[in-house]
């Protein structure tokens, strides 16, 4: 019984923690083919946004990277 209790708190610990690592990752795959598909040049909010990511603020840099590369008709990779 000990050992069920301690494999459900460490998968409600580690969840959250493989969500920001996926998150983390999304977030330098986002920025390396916004890269690509621009020619290693970033507009101002794209550029704050690959710093976000790089920073850790996924939160922030995801959903900027997301529309300018959906806006430059560009599929996004799998998250």
């Amino acid at each position: 019984m000990k050992f069920i209790a301690t494999c459900l708190i460490a998968g409600v610990v580690l969840s959250p923690l493989a969500a920001l690592a996926d998150d983390a990752s999304y977030c330098a795959a986002l920025s390396k083919l916004y890269r690509e598909v621009n020619t290693g040049t970033a507009s101002g909010a794209a550029a704050e946004a690959m710093n976000q990511c790089s920073q850790g603020n996924t939160a922030a840099g995801i959903p900027v990277l997301e529309k300018a590369l959906t806006d430059a008709k560009v599929s996004l990779p799998k998250r």
